[in-house]
């Protein structure tokens, strides 16, 4: 009996030991908690969908942050970009797990907005010392709702326009196109069918996100009129007609399909490719002598290019004060040590880096030169959605499947359901 009475002893003393070493952890540091655990550091969980080709940019960013100081230490996470906003959804519902920090595209801000999921970061980037006069207007101005405002700008990413410096060379011509004449010329003087090589390729799928909207608004038209879908206008569908022109000229191969275009560039066989900033590394990596430019003015009403944006946004349900401070000096950091991400192939949104002497020095300095005629997608909810029909649509117009205006027409007919 004694025997039995001493095991359960040593076992109630075996399980107060177990219990009281869980008790002193507790606490010890959440991903949200502002706890920083056994190293006193506060730390930050910090989302983004970078998991192509930049996403090691941004942790070199990350680590270095987090070696320059040692108050904070920001946890980066990659989701999936396909399946971002989605999780981003699930993880913004839930208490646990919900991000401090979140990389969201500019034109997703005004929706999040509306849900109730962000907070505005005015006081943020006042306590860190930023301001908005710190970074490229046109996306300061997107992000602005109701006097408040919601995003801080790392990139913006227009179209550019990429070319090949050899092929150039061998048709003599000098400098890249600024035109629409002078575009045309260029693709009929590049291209030589029999061995394969176009002036300019015309994809049918992506990226027209970026190509189609840059050219309905050169040529003087809108995506959205105010108050409805709008690009089934005369000025949209004749943008749709010219597009269709390379290919009935010759100039560019009929039936391209999904990245055929970026196919043949890395070929040496196209010799023109409208993409964005992204495609840097890719071409670095395929050592292609090419160049980058600004898009041409195709449209006859003026100089526009669409572009998109990396923003950082905070969750409406940060409300640590040692977090929101560490966010605010993570920010700060970044709005003068993201060279890193520049090599990515990106533009850079804060001033102090575009005008430093180590970003004009870099090939994708000349995407700037476009910032001031930069344009966003519409403002509307849910205009991913919205917008969806165009490209299918368009799909058909550029396959020769239906006239341009029929396709533009059943684009918006379509859209105007989803709205309802």
């Amino acid at each position: 009996m004694r025997k039995k009475w001493s095991s359960l002893l040593t076992l109630v003393i075996m399980v107060a030991l177990v219990m009281a070493g869980c008790g002193g952890q507790s606490g010890s540091g959440g991903q949200s908690s502002g706890e920083g655990g056994k190293s006193g550091k506060t730390e930050l969980l910090f989302w983004s969908p970078f998991s192509g080709a930049d996403g090691p940019f941004m942790k070199q960013i990350v680590d270095r942050y987090n070696a320059s100081q040692d108050q904070y230490s920001v946890k980066f996470v990659i989701q999936p970009n396909g399946e971002y906003y989605k999780q981003l959804d699930v993880a913004l519902s839930a208490a646990k797990d919900r991000p401090d920090l979140v990389i969201m595209h500019l034109d997703q801000i005004p929706t999040y907005q509306n849900k109730g999921q962000l907070q505005a970061i005015d006081e943020i980037a006042a306590n860190a010392g930023l301001s908005k006069s710190d970074y490229v207007e046109a996306a300061i101005d997107y992000a602005t709702i109701e006097g408040k405002w919601y995003g801080i700008p790392l990139d913006i990413h227009p179209l550019v326009m990429y070319y090949n410096k050899d092929l150039f060379e061998k048709a003599g011509i000098a400098s890249p196109p600024t035109t629409r004449e002078e575009f045309e010329n260029a693709t009929q003087q590049l291209t030589d069918q029999g061995a394969g090589v176009y002036g300019y390729v015309v994809p049918t799928l992506w990226p027209q996100q970026f190509i189609f909207p840059t050219l309905v608004w050169q040529n003087g038209g809108e995506l959205w009129n105010g108050s409805d879908v709008a690009y089934n206008s005369p000025e949209a569908v004749e943008m749709v007609e010219w597009l269709r022109s390379l290919i009935d000229m010759g100039v560019s191969p009929a039936n391209v399909q999904q990245d055929g275009e970026n196919t043949l560039f890395l070929q040496g066989k196209n010799a023109i490719q409208f993409n964005g900033p992204w495609m840097k590394s890719q071409f670095d990596e395929a050592g292609l002598n090419y160049g980058v430019a600004p898009v041409p003015q195709i449209g006859k009403a003026k100089q526009a290019v669409y572009g998109g944006s990396h923003n950082f946004a905070v969750p409406r349900d940060v409300t640590d004060e040692n977090v929101l401070a560490g966010i605010g000096d993570f920010l700060k950091y970044v709005a003068s040590n993201s060279l890193d991400w520049a090599e990515s192939g990106q533009a850079l949104a804060a001033k102090p880096m575009l005008e430093s002497e180590e970003f004009k020095a870099l090939p994708q300095s000349a995407i700037a030169e476009s910032f001031s005629y930069v344009q966003f997608a519409p403002d509307v909810l849910n205009w991913p959605t919205i917008s969806e029909p165009i490209w299918g649509e368009l799909n058909n117009a550029l396959l020769g499947k239906k006239p341009a205006q029929q396709a533009m027409d059943d684009a918006v007919a379509k859209s105007r359901q989803a709205i309802k």
